[in-house]
């Protein structure tokens, strides 16, 4: 599961200003945008979940990812790469085209990443992944209400989430390598970073993303969103099991 990853939001565009210095109906329209992107980008990831799971492709997959340890390393790199890749065409200031080709590809790549906790999840405990869903929505709907209500500039914490970023990515590999269980502290402080991911993007929509940005916006709250599900549903399965 990738770990939030922060790029300048600034890049590009020759017209478009930042939508906090724009007029209320302007800043609106963006925000809309934003969040409906956001929401086209969540269904798409269930729907294309649901089809991945209920498939005889979810065993492949499971075999494919997980087969060995380094397996595992190489599906992670991968999709880092494609990550990086998506980012940079959602942040495109010449084609809007190339933007929604970067959401799509995320949304496809986070789809294909969650199999395999999803299926063992299915299987284990299949109250956990709607639960995990709605703990996500009322963290992610809090978090979202804090930000706008005081507007609070939260980018300091760019810094912080990069280095607590690279910090637990080291602890991820060595995981894989040494076969030590991360445990259930390690869920319960991802998803505390991920809150923190949460409210420095919603900051960033709100004081620091261009009128022109909704794509690139829609797919970093959506990395956010779903790194917040993925350790909640770790957090709930580690939960269950322990009973």
């Amino acid at each position: 599961m990738e770990l939030h990853q922060k790029e300048s939001y600034g890049r590009g565009g020759l017209h478009a200003r930042p939508a906090a210095s724009e007029q209320e109906s302007v800043r609106a329209e963006f925000i809309r945008k934003t969040y409906q992107h956001l929401a086209f980008a969540i269904l798409g990831f269930v729907g294309l979940e649901y089809l991945l799971l209920t498939s005889s492709l979810a065993p492949a997959l499971m075999s494919l990812m997980v087969g060995s340890k380094f397996s595992w390393l190489i599906v992670l790199g991968a999709f880092m790469g494609v990550s990086y890749v998506a980012d940079k065409w959602a942040r495109s200031s010449t084609s809007r085209r190339q933007q929604y080709m970067g959401l799509v590809l995320y949304v496809v790549a986070q789809a294909i990443i969650f199999v395999p906790l999803l299926y063992i999840a299915s299987r284990i405990a299949p109250n956990v992944i709607p639960l995990a869903g709605i703990y996500t929505l009322l963290l992610f709907g809090g978090l979202t209400f804090t930000a706008f209500t005081t507007r609070k500039d939260f980018s300091f914490l760019g810094g912080i989430l990069s280095i607590g970023g690279f910090v637990a990515l080291g602890f991820i590999v060595m995981s894989i390598i040494f076969g030590f269980n991360l445990g259930l502290f390690f869920s319960l402080v991802m998803i505390l970073f991920a809150t923190g991911a949460i409210l420095y993007d919603t900051s960033n929509i709100i004081h620091h993303y261009r009128t022109d940005q909704y794509v690139a916006a829609s797919l970093s709250l959506f990395a956010s969103v779903a790194l917040l599900f993925w350790y909640i549903v770790r957090f709930l399965m580690a939960m269950s099991s322990s009973d």
